[in-house]
């Protein structure tokens, strides 16, 4: 039976994963000159332990650390997204029960953040997190722990919000499949 949550949860894991991994591939990306980091073949990888730009303003070591194992553990994270007509239903799954224990741990730990307003503010984040937090009480989100992973429904009366929920959740789960790799394919399209 969903646990209905007074705003929004996903939200939180989504705005903040998002929010923390764009830092760090911002990050990242200043290390590199332009040319060479086009240039990475699929054997690159990043100095994952460091993770600096994993930290924001309001982030804590806690939620950084959950991050930092998500991203290296990205290829273990399954999810699925469907677009609702006024939101969205995503399920993410993790086999290792660790590593479940971790996104869940995440999720629920996003739900007072989100609720409070608390943006992280990352030097780079999705520009979809801004209507997301700034319209936080237009968003119902219900959430459920299953054998199929996490469930979250979000759900907006508000069409620009939900727009926003189907966007950023596509952002995430381009996170889910590349890792780093879609961060930086996404930074480099808002620069065009």
């Amino acid at each position: 039976m969903p646990t209905v949550v007074r705003s929004k949860l996903f939200l939180g894991f989504v705005a903040v994963l998002l929010a923390l991994g764009m830092g760090f591939g911002f990050a990242q990306m200043r290390g590199h000159e332009h040319g060479a980091h086009h240039g990475h073949g699929a054997g690159h990888r990043h100095d994952m332990g460091a993770m600096p730009g994993l930290k924001g303003r309001d982030a804590t070591e806690e939620e950084s650390e959950e991050l930092a194992v998500m991203f290296r553990r990205f290829e273990e994270i399954s999810r699925s997204v469907e677009n609702l007509p006024n939101g969205i239903r995503t399920v993410t799954f993790a086999q290792d029960e660790e590593l479940m224990g971790v996104v869940a741990s995440h999720v629920i730990g996003m739900i007072d953040r989100v609720d409070e307003g608390r943006d992280p503010e990352v030097i780079i984040q999705s520009p979809t997190l801004d209507i997301l937090f700034e319209r936080r009480a237009r968003i119902v989100t219900e959430m459920d722990m299953t054998d199929e992973g996490i469930v979250v429904i979000q759900t907006s009366d508000d069409p620009e919000v939900v727009a926003a929920l189907q966007t950023h959740a596509a952002e995430v789960s381009a996170m889910v499949e590349r890792g780093m790799e879609a961060v930086h394919e996404m930074m480099a399209a808002r620069e065009r």
